[in-house]
């Protein structure tokens, strides 16, 4: 037990590093009202100006092509496209709505990439490892699940942190979620389906979260994170786990207690979880059966892989509607990618999704995407190191002019990686049969989890990078950008979920996910991104929010909850379709407020 927990914390400490190291910035940008009014001549801007980017729509069209060149403040080298050069440097400006458009399209593409990676991927070997480390479901709730559901907003904050420019980002992004799912999701869980709150976890949750928001907003108010005040947010929501994990065990304790002293003709009263496995098992059918033929016959290892890789059920292709196939058809070449890159262990199946052709595939594949990707940013790092005339001549492994790390300056590591994968896939493939998984396919889970969080990082880091771009072309803030579209992209699988819940008459089960997952994305979110912004930077982080438009956002969220902490109780915990449609009035009047702040139509008077 003890062993696999070190596993899961070295592999998450891995995959921090990873995030530090690749998505590091080559340049620090000012702050927010540093700019220079001056016009730049048609020759260029001299490479020690640092001007704000948004400041590139406001020059001639042939000027702005070497002013995003040159102009730290303009450079992304986290991720793997340069999205303002593209914008700038390749397409004309007659061109500009069509380069928009495209990345428009990219963007979604992008959004589809997190959901079936975390869905498909990430959620299943997060899963594995809760079962193989045999914790609760309680525990795993708040912790693994918790962080395989929010991961698309805990990179996307990780990835915005790394940068001070995008740091207003984060906080749109998180706070903006938050808003969205405390509102629009739990309203329209209030409409769909009327129901009666659980009295203890609802007040539970919603006060946890509002120390959490109210914890945040102090951050935001002093201007600075400091490495204790980092520290507090990761310790609060371990201090959250712990109260989750107490409640549970006192309310079962009760239960048992009730039950000894309760008649033995009293039948037991099953809770939801038990109620739905109850008619899931009773009203579900295994249509597959029909399909199965009469005489089995072991398949070939030929045909255990193609049908391990094809992402393709033909079956429900049949049977599902248009809308459903041509999504489909976009989701096929990113799915096919992941299974042929990421390990999955379903411990629920009878074979444990063991595929011995693809499994051996995946020990030469998967190690090598993960050092391909590692070196990718700790090259992007050294370049940084460079700029700033920082060499580190000892390292024993140095990178070449194409930025391949070599051992010696004479072997690649990719090779000695996919040697060394090679052998062990070979001795694997000998080792084992077809029908019968082996002992150690457990790890399987922790590779898988470790290559799709991979997969996940650069998906993240590509929007984060996108959004920016399309905010110095609209000029608009970071926190305008996280609080839609980062935040609608990020939490559109959250409302299609719990909405789906809803319908399907499990209101209660959609409503509690509203605030237990959102507790884990701010206080992580935050916590660790700041975290390991000051292990890179060895000093706090500053923070300078986008003016009045946080400190709305931030109201919003804490009028949200001060709203349902007090109405809930008041309607004896019936949510109502008035409460429901109270929410969503709620969100979108903090809509039409933070846009005509950021278009300047409310703002501060100076004196």
């Amino acid at each position: 037990m003890a062993g696999g927990l070190l596993n899961v914390s070295w592999v998450l400490r891995l995959l921090c590093v990873l995030q530090m190291v690749e998505t590091v910035s080559g340049a620090r940008a000012p702050s927010s009202g540093s700019h220079i009014s001056s016009q730049f001549p048609a020759s260029g801007v001299s490479q020690t100006s640092v001007v704000d980017c948004r400041e590139v729509c406001g020059l001639n069209a042939s000027d702005r092509c070497a002013f995003v060149r040159t102009n730290p403040d303009c450079r992304s080298d986290g991720g793997y496209l340069d999205y303002l050069e593209g914008i700038f440097c390749h397409f004309p400006a007659r061109l500009l709505p069509l380069a928009i458009t495209l990345y428009a399209f990219w963007l979604v593409y992008l959004f589809l990439i997190l959901g079936v990676t975390a869905a498909k991927f990430f959620c299943p070997n997060l899963s594995a490892i809760s079962t193989t480390l045999k914790l609760s479901h309680n525990v795993a709730g708040v912790t693994f699940l918790a962080f395989g559901n929010g991961a698309p907003d805990i990179f996307s904050a990780l990835v915005a942190f790394s940068d001070p420019r995008t740091a207003g980002l984060a906080f749109g992004a998180l706070f903006g979620a938050g808003v969205l799912v405390t509102t629009v999701v739990a309203g329209g869980i209030a409409i769909l389906r009327p129901f009666t709150a659980a009295s203890r976890p609802f007040l539970r949750d919603i006060i946890f979260y509002m120390a959490a928001v109210l914890l945040i907003f102090t951050a935001l108010y002093r201007g600075r994170v400091t490495l204790a005040w980092a520290l507090g947010y990761l310790g609060f929501y371990i201090f959250y786990v712990v109260t989750v994990v107490l409640c549970t065990w006192i309310y079962q304790w009760q239960r048992r207690r009730s039950l000894v002293c309760s008649m033995p003709a009293t039948p037991e009263i099953l809770s939801d979880s038990e109620e739905e496995r109850v008619s899931s098992n009773t009203n579900s059918y295994d249509y597959g059966e029909e399909y199965r033929p009469l005489l089995l016959y072991p398949e070939t290892t030929a045909q255990i892989l193609v049908q391990a890789l094809n992402p393709l059920d033909y079956r429900k292709w049949r049977t599902k509607p248009v809308y459903w196939r041509v999504l489909k058809v976009f989701k096929l070449p990113v799915e096919f990618l992941l299974l042929l890159t990421v390990p999955v262990m379903d411990p629920d199946k009878e074979d444990r999704n063991w595929k011995r052709p693809l499994n051996c595939l995946h020990l030469v594949i998967s190690p090598l995407f993960v050092t391909l990707t590692l070196q990718s940013g700790a090259w992007a790092f050294r370049r940084r190191c460079q700029v700033e005339a920082v060499e580190r001549t000892s390292s024993p492994s140095h990178p070449s002019a194409d930025g391949v790390y070599e051992i010696g300056g004479l072997f690649p590591v990719w090779a000695v990686v996919m040697i060394a994968g090679t052998a062990l896939a070979a001795v694997t493939f000998f080792a084992t049969s077809n029908s019968e998984p082996p002992r150690f396919h457990w790890l399987f889970a922790f590779l898988g989890f470790l290559t799709s969080a991979l997969w996940i990082n650069a998906a993240a880091t590509e929007v984060v990078n996108i959004l920016r771009s399309l905010g110095v072309v609209f000029r608009l803030s970071n926190t305008v950008l996280g609080l839609t579209l980062l935040a609608w992209g990020n939490s559109i699988g959250d409302v299609f979920s719990d909405f789906t819940l809803a319908r399907q008459g499990y209101p209660r089960m959609a409503f509690s996910a509203c605030f237990g997952g959102i507790i884990f994305n701010v206080l992580v979110g935050v916590g660790l991104g700041c975290l390991l912004q000051i292990s890179r930077a060895h000093m706090e982080v500053k923070l300078e929010p986008d003016g009045l438009l946080v400190w709305i956002l931030a109201g919003t969220l804490g009028l949200s909850l001060v709203c349902s902490l007090v109405l809930v109780p008041l309607q004896c915990f019936q949510l109502s379709r008035v409460y429901g449609c109270c929410l969503l009035l709620l969100y979108l009047t903090f809509l039409v407020v933070a846009l005509l702040t950021e278009f300047g139509v409310i703002h501060l008077k100076t004196v």
